[in-house]
């Protein structure tokens, strides 16, 4: 039989204590442990629990470090071109995949979406909606998934058996949340079940190889919920972001056991599910054909794909007596800084102005390139003055006002060759290795802010 057990959770961390505690020691909250009721299983049946294929060992041998091969996991590529740059290059056989967002912002969608597309068995577990309901979303999809099964399931065991009989080659869990094990007494979505079903559910990645992707909802803060018990369970967590008004849909990689956590994915949310946008900068430039003051473009890097993203700035007189400083997409304190820099350096007074700075297409940039094209906006809305549209930057601004050199110049530089700017304005300690002639846009290299003033506004 098995035998009750009371521990108490910290629900901000995932501590967990055999008594109540007021402060939680690990996180420093107050008045965040809570009481939960654990059945420890018998030896007996935690064997019975074993999902490993027939035939192979129960018990892991230690295998000294050269004799280990590699080489030989396959990933699993998807149609889904923008899923598998965030993923490292595709699915890995045997990993966790957690998909964290916004309720409505596509998550379903999206999962749905790639289950009837991939060219392999796939087990579609809801816990929130029903068989008919999940018809309705693939009928409006248009996509048929001939080997995509559904399964209306909240309780780990029963799904875990399910899987077994029909061996998958990729499951997916909506949601976490929704889960419960009957080896617990607490209610689904407690911390203790969180963790027992995570934990239920690596185990059977790990022993059968087959990959599975779970759908976590998010607290108030905007973060996963559950994000120390989870994060640090699974292999790779996704986040789902966007503005539910908005179009467009943004993936980023916060943790990935096998791959860069750089890499970003860009999707565009239509009535037929979801469009991969592979080239980012049709929705990060402007639409306007009109050369407007406080508008530049910056050349920037997400991962390995570069992108051209439009900086619009707002420079005003002070209606109050402390001026404003707001900014959309960018490092608040980093735009102190370059103000900083804009007037000990170069002259530029902003003290007495109010400071509006905005990214294009919503999406959030912490590239140190992306300073020189922000000075420049912000010079060109203090003095109403336009940049030309066909100018861009790629360039960070130290304290001392210099213009510092920034990675992969010349994937900038192609990107902006390509999309068809004429000019583009970098760092002279670039110049190390570079061969402009090959490009067919013009490069100015400056080494200083005070060089801006010279090159665009004289």
């Amino acid at each position: 039989m098995a035998k009750a057990k009371t521990i108490f959770f910290c629900s901000s961390c995932g501590a967990s204590s055999p008594k109540w505690l007021g402060k939680c020691p690990q996180c420093g909250e107050w008045n965040t442990y809570q009481e939960e009721l654990i059945q420890k299983e018998t030896q007996a049946e935690e064997k019975r629990r074993s999902w490993a294929p027939a035939g192979k060992s129960d018990g892991a041998r230690a295998i000294p470090l050269p004799q280990i091969e590699t080489g030989r996991t396959m990933r699993m590529h998807t149609p889904d071109e923008e899923l598998n740059r965030v993923l490292g290059g595709g699915i890995v056989p045997g990993s966790l995949v957690l998909i964290g967002g916004q309720p409505g912002i596509g998550k379903s969608t999206l999962m749905l979406q790639v289950a009837m597309q991939v060219p392999v068995r796939v087990l579609y577990v809801s816990g929130e909606e029903s068989e008919e309901q999940i018809k309705m979303r693939a009928d409006r999809l248009g996509v048929e998934g001939a080997e995509c099964y559904i399964l209306t399931e909240t309780n780990t065991t029963k799904i875990l058996q399910q899987a077994q009989e029909l061996q998958p080659q990729l499951v997916v869990i909506d949601s976490i949340q929704t889960m419960s094990t009957p080896h617990l007494d607490s209610a689904p979505g407690g911390i203790a079940q969180v963790r027992e079903c995570a934990a239920e559910l690596l185990r059977f990645a790990k022993e059968t190889g087959i990959p599975i992707f779970l759908i976590g909802h998010i607290n108030k803060e905007g973060d996963i919920a559950g994000p120390k018990l989870l994060e640090h369970i699974v292999d790779c967590v996704l986040q789902f972001e966007g503005d539910r008004n908005n179009t467009y849909r943004i993936m980023r990689t916060l943790k990935n056991r096998f791959g860069s956590t750089d890499e970003m994915g860009i999707y565009e949310m239509q009535s037929a599910g979801l469009r991969e946008v592979s080239n980012p900068s049709e929705l990060l430039l402007s639409q306007t054909d009109e050369a407007l003051s406080g508008c530049a473009v910056a050349a920037t890097m997400e991962g390995m794909r570069p992108m051209l993203i439009e900086t619009q700035a707002l420079v005003t007189k002070s209606v109050y007596g402390t001026p404003q400083r707001s900014a959309t997409g960018f490092d608040m304190r980093r735009l102190q800084m370059l103000l900083a820099v804009l007037e000990k350096r170069c002259g530029y007074f902003f003290s007495m102005n109010d400071v509006f700075l905005n990214l294009a297409g919503g999406i959030r940039v912490d590239d140190p390139a992306m300073d020189l094209a922000v000075v420049s906006a912000l010079i060109s809305s203090l003095q109403d003055v336009s940049i030309p549209s066909d100018h861009c930057f790629a360039g960070e601004v130290g304290l001392s006002g210099e213009i510092r050199a920034v990675s992969r110049i010349e994937q900038r530089i192609a990107e902006a060759d390509r999309l068809g700017f004429s000019t583009i304005i970098v760092s002279k300690y670039n110049t190390k290795g570079l061969d402009t002639s090959k490009f067919g846009i013009r490069v100015i290299m400056l080494g200083k802010v005070e060089e801006l003033r010279q090159v665009l506004f004289e």
